[in-house]
C-alpha cells in the first residue's frame, strides 16, 4: 500500500528527471561552446579554474532552465485528472522537447556568434537586426559551415526524447482525492524551490541574480561568457533599465575637474575649413595591418593590407589605439559622435531618443555639406536613422547606387548584405566630387564581413589563407587603394583631411588579439596630404574611437565648444591619453602604461600594456591605480548622468 501511495509522486520524479536531462544539454553545450572558441579562453586557463566556472554555471543554468520550463512544470504538477492519459503526456513531452530545442538552439548558436561580440547575446540583438531581411541566408550559410553543431543539435533532440520520462500514474488507480492532495502538495513543494532556483538562492537577502554576478567565479571579463548561458542573458535583458547612475561623486564639481566631456577651443585661431572623410571599414582590425604589427612573429610578419601599409607611411598613427565596442552599431556612434558603447550598445537603448550631435551636425552649422554613405539597404542596422539623428544630410544606401546608371547597380550586390566594397568605394569617390567644398562624409563599408566572401572575378588572386577573413581583407585593401587613386586626382583631395578606421575587430589568429583588451584593438589613422605626408609618424599615445570627433575638430580649430567623450590627441600629452571600453560587466580602463578592470564597484585586475598576454595581474602595486580609478569613475558616471539626463549636447 505504502508503494502504491508513493507512485503518488510519479509525475514530480519525472518532472525533476527531465529537468536534469535539459541541464545536460546546457552542460553540453556549454562544452561545445568551450571547443568552438577556444582560442578565446585557452590563455592561462587551468582545470582547477575551468572547473570553478563551470561551477558558477549551476547556478544561471538551474535560474534558466526553471524559468523556460515553468509552463511544462505546472502542466506535469497540476492537479487535473486528465493529465494522465497518454494524450496528454505527448502534449507535455512535445511542449519540454520545443522549450528545450529552443534553447539549445540558442546556445549553439551563440557559441558562432561569440568570436564576433566576446560576449553573451542579449535581446538588443532582436533591434540590431530587425531591419535585415537576409537572416534566413546568414543562418543557412552558418549551419552549412558549422555542421557540426547541426548534427549535435539534432543528437542531443534524439536524446532528450528517448530519455524523456513520462508521468508513469494513472489518476483512476487513486482515491480521487488522495490524487489531488499528492499533486497539491507537490506544487507547494516544487513552487519555493523553483523561485529559489530562479533568483539564486533561497535567503530575503539574496537579490535576483543578473549577468554582472558571473564575475564573481571570473579572471578576465570574456570568460563571462562561459559561465553564462544564452537563455539567461536574453531574459535577464528584457525590459531592463540599461544605464543606472552610480554615486561615486557627491560633488558634481569635483567630478567635472577629474573628468569633463565639455571641450572648448584649443586655440584662437580661425578654422581651418577643410573637408572631412571618415572611413569606417567593416572589420578591419589593427590585426590584419602588418605596418601596425612590426614586431608581431619575430618581426617577419607582413599582414594583408600593401597598401594601407603604404597609406601608413604617409600619415599619423597611434602606438595604442582602440574601438570602443565589439559591434557595428556600436562604431557608428563611438566614431562619429564621440559616444563609447558601456553596458548595450547606445543606439538600441532608450537614451537613442536624446538630442545627440556629432561630427556632421558640428560641421553643418558650420556650412559644410555632410553625408553618410552604406552600401546596404535604407534601414539596415538602423544607420539611416542614426545617422539622421546625428546632423548628416544626405543618405546613400543600395538603392541609390542602383538608380545610378553610371554604376554597375545590382549585379554588384554581394548577395548578402551590401555593394561590394570596390564598386561602392568608386561610387562614393564620384559623388564627394559632386559635393560643394567644405564637406564632411562618412562611408560604412561592408565586403569585411561574414560569410567572408568576395567577388568571383578574385577569387584566384586573393585565394583562401590563414582564415576566411584574410582573403576580404586582401580585397577590401584593394578597393580602398582605387578609391585613393580616384580620389587623388579630384580637385578636392588635397584639401581633405580623412580618416580611416575599423567599426569593429573580428577573426584572429594571434594570441595577443584575442585577450579581453587585444579583442579592441582598432586602426586610427589620419591621412592629410600635404601635411602628414611630409612628416609621418606614430605617436607613442593612447587612441580611440572615441578620440576621432575632438581630433578632428583641433585640427579644423573649430572655434565652439562642443560635447564629445574623447579627447584631442593631436592636442592632449601622450601622459594624459586614455582609451576605454567596456566587456561582460567589467570596464577596461587604458592608461599609463596599463590597463585596469573595474567592475563597477571595485577594480579587480591591473595589467601591463607590455604584458600582451594579460597573464601577471599586478592589481595594489602600482601608485597610478588609485588615480586611474577615481578617472574610470568619473567617466562611468559622466557617462550614466547625461544618457539618463538627456545631456549629450552644448545648451
Amino acid at each position: 500500500m505504502n508503494v502504491r501511495r508513493l507512485q503518488l509522486l510519479s509525475p514530480l520524479v519525472a518532472t525533476l528527471c527531465n529537468l536534469l536531462v535539459a541541464y545536460a544539454t546546457y552542460f553540453l553545450a556549454r562544452v561545445l561552446y568551450l571547443v568552438e572558441n577556444w582560442s578565446y579562453f585557452s590563455s592561462g586557463l587551468t582545470s582547477s579554474h575551468l572547473l570553478e566556472l563551470y561551477g558558477g554555471s549551476v547556478v544561471f543554468d538551474l535560474s534558466a532552465i526553471l524559468v523556460t520550463n515553468s509552463l511544462y512544470i505546472v502542466l506535469m504538477l497540476f492537479p487535473f485528472h486528465l493529465k494522465e492519459t497518454e494524450g496528454y503526456q505527448r502534449l507535455c513531452r512535445a511542449v519540454f522537447l520545443l522549450i528545450n530545442g529552443l534553447v539549445l538552439a540558442a546556445n549553439l548558436c551563440d557559441a558562432v556568434y561569440f568570436r564576433f561580440t566576446m560576449r553573451r547575446t542579449t535581446t538588443t540583438v532582436f533591434s540590431e537586426f530587425s531591419n535585415e531581411g537576409n537572416l534566413g541566408s546568414v543562418f543557412l550559410t552558418e549551419a552549412l559551415s558549422h555542421f557540426y553543431l547541426v548534427v549535435f543539435f539534432l543528437l542531443m533532440l534524439w536524446a532528450m526524447y528517448r530519455l524523456y520520462r513520462p508521468s508513469g500514474v494513472r489518476s483512476a488507480q487513486f482515491v480521487w482525492w488522495h490524487y489531488d492532495l499528492a499533486m497539491l502538495l507537490s506544487l507547494v513543494v516544487a513552487a519555493p524551490l523553483v523561485v529559489a532556483g530562479i533568483r539564486g538562492g533561497f535567503t530575503t537577502a539574496v537579490r535576483p541574480i543578473t549577468i554582472s554576478n558571473a564575475n564573481q567565479y571570473i579572471d578576465h571579463p570574456v570568460e563571462a561568457a562561459l559561465v553564462l548561458n544564452t537563455p539567461f542573458s536574453l531574459y535577464r535583458t528584457i525590459g531592463k533599465d540599461v544605464f543606472v547612475v552610480p554615486a561615486y561623486y557627491a560633488d558634481r564639481r569635483e567630478m567635472e575637474s577629474v573628468y569633463s566631456p565639455v571641450h572648448v577651443p584649443a586655440d584662437t585661431l580661425p578654422m581651418t575649413r577643410k573637408n572631412v572623410v571618415v572611413l569606417i571599414v567593416e572589420s578591419f582590425g589593427r590585426e590584419y595591418i602588418g605596418a601596425l604589427n612590426r614586431t608581431l612573429e619575430g618581426g617577419h610578419y607582413r599582414g594583408y593590407t600593401p597598401f594601407v601599409d603604404s597609406l601608413i607611411a604617409r600619415s599619423i598613427t597611434f602606438k595604442y589605439s582602440y574601438c570602443n565596442g565589439r559591434k557595428s552599431i556600436d562604431g557608428m556612434p563611438s566614431i562619429l559622435s564621440s559616444i563609447p558603447m558601456f553596458v548595450e550598445p547606445f543606439f538600441l537603448t532608450p537614451a537613442s531618443m536624446n538630442h545627440v550631435g556629432g561630427m556632421a551636425s558640428l560641421l553643418a552649422a558650420e556650412g559644410y555639406q555632410t553625408a553618410f554613405f552604406h552600401g546596404a539597404q535604407r534601414g539596415s542596422m538602423g544607420f539611416l536613422g542614426f545617422a539622421r539623428s546625428t546632423g548628416f544630410q544626405h543618405y546613400y544606401g543600395r538603392e541609390d547606387y542602383c538608380d545610378d546608371d553610371r554604376f554597375g547597380g545590382d549585379d554588384d550586390f554581394d548577395g548578402m548584405w551590401a555593394i561590394w566594397d570596390e564598386p561602392f568605394l568608386q561610387y562614393y569617390a564620384q559623388k564627394m566630387s559632386e559635393m560643394q567644398q567644405p564637406f564632411m562624409t562618412a562611408v560604412f563599408t561592408a565586403s569585411s564581413h561574414h560569410p567572408f566572401a568576395i567577388p568571383r572575378q578574385y577569387w584566384e588572386v586573393y585565394p583562401e589563407e590563414g582564415l576566411a577573413m584574410h582573403k576580404c581583407i586582401r580585397y577590401t585593401d584593394m578597393a580602398l587603394r582605387r578609391f585613393f587613386e580616384r580620389a587623388s586626382r579630384e580637385p578636392w583631395f588635397r584639401n581633405t583631411i580623412f580618416v580611416l578606421t575599423s567599426d569593429h575587430t573580428n577573426m584572429s589568429d594571434h594570441a595577443e588579439y584575442q585577450t579581453d583588451l587585444g579583442g579592441f584593438s582598432s586602426p586610427i589613422v589620419i591621412y592629410a596630404p600635404g601635411t602628414t605626408d611630409r612628416q609621418p609618424q606614430q605617436l607613442d599615445k593612447i587612441a580611440q574611437q572615441i578620440d576621432i570627433l575632438p581630433t578632428v575638430m583641433g585640427m579644423l580649430h573649430y572655434p565652439k565648444p562642443y560635447f564629445a567623450f574623447g579627447i584631442d590627441l593631436l592636442n592632449t600629452p601622450a601622459a594624459d591619453t586614455w582609451a576605454v571600453n567596456y566587456l561582460n560587466g567589467i570596464y577596461q580602463y587604458v592608461k599609463h602604461g596599463h590597463v585596469l578592470q573595474f567592475d563597477g564597484q571595485q577594480s579587480r585586475s591591473l595589467y601591463s600594456l607590455s604584458d600582451s598576454l594579460m597573464q601577471h595581474n599586478v592589481l595594489g602595486q602600482l601608485p597610478q591605480q588609485q588615480q586611474m580609478e577615481r578617472e574610470l569613475k568619473a567617466i562611468i558616471q559622466q557617462y550614466m548622468e547625461r544618457m539618463t539626463q538627456d545631456r549629450l549636447q552644448i545648451n
